[in-house]
């Protein structure tokens, strides 16, 4: 593929993938769009639980699948290395939007809703602070390789892209994948939580948890002991830390994306 093609390529996985996102957060939070999480045409229960998880099964293979260091191997063998984080997030961004537009509200039962406007307000502040915390920390990880551009750009100026580096800025030095974090805080802060929103919190916790699993191991695999004494000193998800003498992080969380 050109230079210039991959270049114009990798930057069509980049709007794809942010009007993905940015849809996205609105429906989690039920928010401008017209159809979400819990509004939009309603099917019945067996039905709308059986056509959601076939969603969420689809984007979590895809997501799981696509990362994995043994799939890239083969996948470099059909498409370019420049571009092969771009296709990845193209892939994320399609299947995100097929489970955007196929999803069935559950609206009934309603597991629980808060009545109190303070503890409602600081559900939706806290909501926000997760969408912001995972903005906050793909920069953190080097934002615009994580979602494939300085791949492409790189490919299109002739430059080589230095090898991953383990580092910890910020959050990082307290908490091993706040990108993840912020996604759980965004999910599960809810004024109003429906059936349809609990099944999508869970199954999205649990995807994060089995893939957590899986990017550990690989990280492992690339840094060695050094990550095994980060992992030692630093929370998965709840914020700690054990020691002082922690490195800075600037190799992406996920060879993902996600």
């Amino acid at each position: 593929m050109g230079a210039i093609a991959a270049s114009l390529y990798g930057a069509i996985a980049y709007a794809c993938c942010l009007a993905a996102l940015g849809y996205a957060i609105a429906f989690v939070g039920n928010v401008v769009v017209p159809k979400s999480i819990d509004i939009g045409v309603s099917a019945g229960p067996a039905e709308a639980i059986f056509v959601n998880v076939l969603l969420l099964g689809l984007f979590a293979v895809q997501h799981s699948v696509m990362a994995r260091r043994s799939f890239k191997q083969w996948w470099t063998r059909i498409v370019p290395h420049s571009v092969e984080r771009s296709t990845y997030v193209l892939a994320a961004s399609l299947v995100l939007g097929l489970l955007l537009w196929q999803w069935r509200p559950i609206p009934e039962p309603v597991v629980w809703r808060v009545e109190s406007p303070v503890v409602a307000l600081l559900l939706w502040a806290v909501f926000w602070l997760g969408w912001g915390v995972l903005l906050v920390s793909t920069f953190l990880i080097n934002h615009f390789e994580l979602f494939g551009l300085r791949q492409v750009f790189a490919h299109l100026t002739g430059r080589t892209l230095p090898s991953p580096e383990f580092r910890t800025p910020l959050f990082y030095r307290y908490v091993r994948h706040p990108l993840y974090l912020g996604l759980l805080l965004a999910f599960w802060s809810a004024p109003v939580m429906t059936a349809g929103h609990l099944l999508f919190a869970m199954a999205t916790t649990g995807y994060i948890l089995v893939g957590i699993w899986f990017e550990e191991r690989d990280l492992v695999a690339q840094f060695g002991e050094q990550y095994r004494r980060y992992r030692t000193q630093v929370g998965m998800l709840l914020p700690s830390r054990k020691g002082e003498s922690l490195p800075h992080r600037s190799a992406p969380a996920r060879s993902t994306r996600g």
